[in-house]
C-alpha cells in the first residue's frame, strides 16, 4: 500500500485526534485541520492526494468544501466520513454513517490504489 499525504479535517479537536492517530499507524501521513476555515487554509499552503472530511464537520462544511479542494488542486481526490449514502457531485467517496474505524481505513486505502478504484473501496461497492 502506498503511503498518502492526507489533509484531514473535523469540526471537534478531540476527535481529529484520536481519528488522525489511526491513520498514522496505517502509514500514512496526515495533516489536520479543525473547521471549516482550517481546512481551507491548508488547501493553500500544501498539496494532498487526499482530503478527508470527518463526521463532525457540519453538514454545510461537509458539502461545500469538496467543491474547495476540487477547485484548489485538479485531481485531488476527497472522502467524507459521515454520509447518508446520497451522492455529491466532488466527492470521491464516502464512509456511511456509523461506520467504525476499521471502515474509515479501508476507505483511505481505496486511494491508496489506483484513482478509478478509490470509489468502490470507500463506497463498499
Amino acid at each position: 500500500m502506498a503511503t498518502l499525504n492526507i489533509l484531514y479535517g473535523e469540526g471537534d479537536a478531540d476527535v481529529i485526534a484520536t481519528q488522525s492517530a489511526s491513520i498514522q499507524r496505517a502509514g500514512h501521513k496526515v495533516q489536520t485541520a479543525v473547521g471549516r476555515r482550517a481546512v481551507q487554509e491548508a488547501l493553500n499552503k500544501g498539496s494532498y492526494d487526499l482530503v478527508v472530511l470527518g463526521a463532525t464537520l457540519t453538514r454545510d462544511d461537509r458539502h461545500h468544501l469538496p467543491y474547495m479542494v476540487k477547485k484548489s488542486k485538479s485531481g485531488a481526490r476527497v472522502l467524507v466520513l459521515h454520509t447518508d449514502g446520497s451522492r455529491h457531485p466532488a466527492v470521491d467517496g464516502f464512509v456511511d454513517t456509523g461506520s467504525d474505524a476499521e471502515h474509515i481505513l479501508q476507505g483511505i486505502s481505496g486511494f491508496a490504489g489506483k484513482p478509478e478504484q478509490a470509489k468502490k473501496a470507500s463506497s463498499g461497492r
